[in-house]
């Protein structure tokens, strides 16, 4: 089992790392360039740097994930990718994407998007918790001991 983050905006990466490399468990942050850091990660985590393109992390993580392996990401696309190759993905604020549940979070996508193409307004995503926090750190410890 491994651990694929899509870094560029994850602001649990220090929970992932934590209970990750102490589960020694790899960790694979995938982030673009323009977030490029020399700043040293602790053994086990590794950083693979992406062009800056709009999908670009999505696609390194689906070129190097395998079934059972858990990916971190906020994109809607990217777990319904994930999903379908076995992974087990979450979502940072605690909750898990299932095959139950994606089809409605891609439509809702699909329809906000078509509302802004159109000119309407649409609400963007909650503000991030200390309750999200710790939900997501509930969540993913289940995730890595199973």
């Amino acid at each position: 089992m491994k651990i694929y983050v899509d870094a560029d905006a994850c602001p649990v990466k220090d929970i992932i790392i934590s209970e990750g490399t102490s589960a020694e468990i790899p960790v694979i942050l995938v982030t673009s360039y323009s977030h490029f850091s020399n700043a040293e990660q602790p053994s086990g985590v590794e950083t693979i740097y992406v062009d800056s393109g709009a999908d670009a992390a999505d696609y390194r993580i689906m070129k190097l994930a395998e079934k059972g392996d858990i990916i971190v990401t906020q994109d809607y696309g990217l777990a319904s990718l994930g999903l379908a190759k076995g992974c087990v993905v979450l979502h940072h604020n605690g909750s898990s994407y299932t095959n139950e549940n994606i089809d409605q979070l891609l439509q809702t996508r699909y329809l906000s998007a078509m509302a802004r193409k159109s000119g309407k307004r649409t609400k963007g995503p909650k503000p991030f918790t200390s309750e999200d926090r710790e939900k997501f750190k509930g969540l993913f410890k289940r995730a890595i001991s199973h």
